[in-house]
């Protein structure tokens, strides 16, 4: 069995496929990947034994500074990344049983698939990213927002603007491989049975008409890495401390400095994740400590509670061990959708906009500390699935036998 994973994004979008094929290379699988061209992507899939194919620019040049790029320089590079997908994906999948696409920029993968005779399997990290009459779509950035608040008229628009960002590209593609046209982009990328890679307890599949979604749980690796003996040193030398850290993100500079004042007048200690914004402290007090990449799925079990831009797989991960989340979501993506289950769930607290005043700071991180906060967090953790790309993994080579 040969298999092709394809996605384009930060870490957030390729570490989960980076389980998934640990997890079919377990089975017996040959795995190709196609991951941004980042040292730290490509890397991390090499480690694995599985042959890698870069697609694209390095996502830390387009991510560069905290603010997005225009919309212009957004339709150029969409449109820039599809002429390179259909460049590279079909001499990846050649051979091929199975491509399984992740990931919203994945605009090509179905056609390729389809014109090679493969089987095409597109999986998301959050069902926001699927169309249901039970949420809004999810902000892309660079579109305009619709003023509509009905949730069918929100997706019929995000589809038109898929659509007028993709449609002409996409079909001028498929007539030179010999397909026929499509009339609905989006929904020819995510098919009416995509999966969804997310956990039931922590963000459930509600349901939409001509949706049949299977949902595996989590796609994770269990990392059993030890913590460095600085990080361990400073976790033993007081209280529990507040992790704070936006992973890929380029939040507001200062936001680090707002979150340690607020934890500082609250009398806890913080633990700063430096993270691609690198991230610093804001002077030599003992009570701070700056950390770069470390096992999060060990360290959270150590922190009183963890501060986080929304992303699916910090969100994930902090769920797993237990402990309350306070998300200070961009309006990006999935960061809002993750930020709003956290609230639902009464596992932490949300906040909108980048950089949340000292106030809402302070009531959120209140929040986030109170024993009853952490004792639904704990609760949650044991619901959460171990191992949702080991559930994926044996779906695909079930299907396939």
């Amino acid at each position: 069995m040969r298999v092709l994973l394809s996605t384009y994004g930060t870490r957030g979008d390729v570490e989960p496929l980076v389980a998934l094929a640990a997890r079919l290379r377990a089975l017996g699988a040959q795995v190709r990947m196609c991951v941004p061209p980042d040292d730290e992507f490509t890397r991390r899939a090499a480690g694995l034994g599985v042959d890698v194919i870069p697609v694209g620019p390095p996502v830390r040049v387009v991510t560069r500074g905290t603010g997005l790029p225009s919309a212009a320089e957004l339709a150029r590079y969409r449109s820039a990344l599809l002429g390179t997908q259909f460049e590279v994906i079909p001499a990846a999948v050649d051979g091929c049983d199975v491509l399984v696409a992740a990931g919203l920029a994945q605009i090509a993968a179905r056609s390729v698939a389809e014109a090679a005779g493969v089987r095409y399997v597109y999986a998301s990290y959050a069902a926001v990213h699927l169309p249901s009459p039970h949420h809004a779509p999810p902000p892309r950035p660079g579109w305009p927002e619709p003023e509509t608040r009905d949730n069918r008229t929100r997706w019929e628009l995000d589809a038109r603007s898929v659509n007028a960002q993709f449609a002409d590209d996409l079909n001028g593609h498929r007539a030179s491989l010999g397909l026929p046209p499509v009339d609905n982009v989006r929904d020819h990328v995510l098919t009416d049975r995509p999966w969804l890679a997310a956990d039931p307890a922590l963000g459930p599949w509600p349901g939409a008409p001509g949706l049949d979604v299977t949902q595996t749980g989590t796609w994770r690796l269990p990392d059993e890495r030890p913590l460095p003996a600085d990080l361990l040193a400073f976790l033993g030398a007081g209280t529990p401390p507040v992790y704070v850290g936006f992973g890929s993100a380029r939040p507001a500079q200062d936001i680090a400095d707002g979150v340690i004042e607020s934890l500082r007048a609250l009398g806890r200690r913080a633990l700063v994740s430096r993270g691609w914004a690198d991230l610093g402290l804001i002077d030599d007090r003992d009570d701070c400590f700056a950390i770069g990449e470390v096992n999060q799925q060990r360290l959270f079990r150590e922190v009183a509670a963890v501060v986080h831009h929304g992303g699916a797989g910090t969100t994930a991960t902090a769920a797993r061990a237990g402990v309350p989340q306070v998300v200070v979501a961009g309006q990006v993506s999935d960061n809002p959708y993750w930020a709003g289950r956290v609230a639902a769930l009464g596992i932490g607290a949300a906040l909108d906009g980048p950089a949340p005043g000292a106030e809402s700071l302070s009531r959120a991180l209140k929040t986030a500390l109170a024993p009853e906060t952490r004792a639904r967090a704990k609760a949650l953790g044991a619901e959460i699935r171990a191992d949702g790309a080991q559930v994926a993994a044996d779906l695909l080579v079930d299907s396939l036998r």
